[in-house]
């Protein structure tokens, strides 16, 4: 397990410790500097591209919760004939090749005569990221206590009323993970994204890839320094939203 550990954390470290190099080439340490910090908050596309990617995300993320978590809801509440097939045509999309579902959904937008932009890349990240948030309620929901719906329905509350009051609380930190993976899944894209996006619509993983494609850059180790950071902020703020569930 520490071989393990070793050899997935130490170049990450390098990469961090190297972010603050202040040789161009970025091989042989030369001397600290934060000078490559202030190149990425001054470069104008990349952090357009940031901000994009940030919107795209939320945005997704905020669908994909409320499909994930109705969606769940509906398939455990229900019972009809098509629950299995609708199960397994949610999941096909946690399965697919990335490049197979970006050109599938271009075909799709040229067909329909939609302009790629903004909404074309929210729809194609959507449909990826949705079905995480709905594994992730379903499994909740297993081990949900029934009665509790059917006792908030016996005091006099509407089945919307219960679902929000009781049923949405109960199942919070699944939603919580849900969207977590949601929006780093969203954040993360590159490959859906290249298919189904316009020049406007360029999002930090495309800024990132054109900038890695010329060669080394020290900017994109100071990015990726400050996303090891975002990522363990995101991952103790979990942490503590499942503790303070267990109160």
């Amino acid at each position: 397990t520490a071989l393990v550990f070793i050899f997935l954390y130490i170049p990450i470290a390098v990469l961090a410790i190297y972010s603050f190099n202040s040789s161009r080439l970025n091989i042989v340490w030369e001397d600290f500097t934060l000078h490559w910090y202030a190149r990425l908050w001054a470069d104008g596309p990349l952090i357009q591209a940031a901000k994009n990617s940030l919107l795209i995300a939320s945005v997704s993320t905020f669908i994909s919760v409320i499909f994930g978590t109705v969606g769940a809801w509906l398939l455990h509440r229900y019972r009809f004939s098509l629950a299995r097939s609708i199960q397994t045509l949610v999941a096909i999309p946690m399965v697919m090749p990335e490049i197979l579902m970006g050109i599938s959904l271009l075909i799709l937008f040229a067909t329909a005569g939609v302009s790629l932009g903004f909404t074309t890349v929210i729809i194609g990240h959507v449909t990826f990221c949705f079905p995480f948030v709905l594994v992730a309620v379903q499994a909740r929901l297993q081990g949900l206590d029934p009665a509790l719906e059917e006792a908030a329905l016996d005091l006099g509350a509407t089945p919307l009323q219960a679902f929000w009051h009781v049923i949405v609380p109960c199942l919070r930190p699944a939603i919580v993970a849900g969207a977590l993976m949601a929006f780093t899944l969203s954040m993360d894209e590159l490959i859906v994204t290249f298919f189904i996006r316009s020049a406007a619509a360029t999002t930090l993983p495309i800024q990132v890839f054109g900038l890695a494609r010329v060669g080394l850059n020290p900017m994109l180790n100071a990015l990726s320094a400050i996303f090891i950071v975002a990522t363990v902020a995101f991952v103790l703020f979990s942490d503590y939203l499942n503790k303070l569930s267990r109160r």
